[in-house]
């Protein structure tokens, strides 16, 4: 009885197996096949204004806290966004170059970070919301003792 069943069974699976491997001459394979493709994309093409961020940067002259007139417009637009402020405290960091004492540099970033500090005051903004705060020759920005590299360093940096 398990003969005939097993022959049966085999038999069973030869004809599944044939009858899955015909084909017509009608039956092309390459039409059937459906090609996925993702779905188009749509982009949204609505103008939207991007803000850019100011300049939060002002460089200083060799041993000098004066502000140059060229940072003038930069300051105002700042203090325009400052007093639209309501809360929150800016800091004013002023840095030096490695020219001279650790001291006398300390000394000099906190000058030029007042003179920031006093120039956006007189533009309208809060004293309250501004803090002054020197690191001197600590915090380069850039390392070096060229020329260009100790200008990048003499600056006043607005966070």
């Amino acid at each position: 009885m398990f003969k005939s069943v097993k022959t049966g069974l085999g038999l069973a699976c030869v004809l599944a197996v044939m009858a899955g491997c015909s084909s017509t001459d009608t039956d092309d394979s390459a039409n059937q096949m459906v090609e996925q493709t993702p779905p188009p994309v749509v982009e949204d093409t609505t103008a939207t204004e991007t803000v850019v961020p100011l300049d939060n940067v002002v460089y200083f002259d060799f041993d000098q806290s004066l502000l140059k007139p060229s940072t003038r417009e930069l300051l105002i637009k700042h203090a325009d966004r400052m007093r639209g402020a309501t809360t929150g405290t800016v800091r004013l960091e002023g840095h030096a170059d490695e020219l001279g004492t650790r001291e006398y540099n300390l000394a000099l970033g906190e000058r030029r970070a007042n003179a920031v500090r006093d120039f956006l005051v007189l533009q309208g903004v809060n004293a309250a919301n501004l803090e002054v705060i020197s690191y001197g020759e600590e915090r380069p920005a850039v390392e070096g003792s060229s020329e260009s590299a100790r200008a990048m360093n003499r600056r006043v940096v607005i966070n």
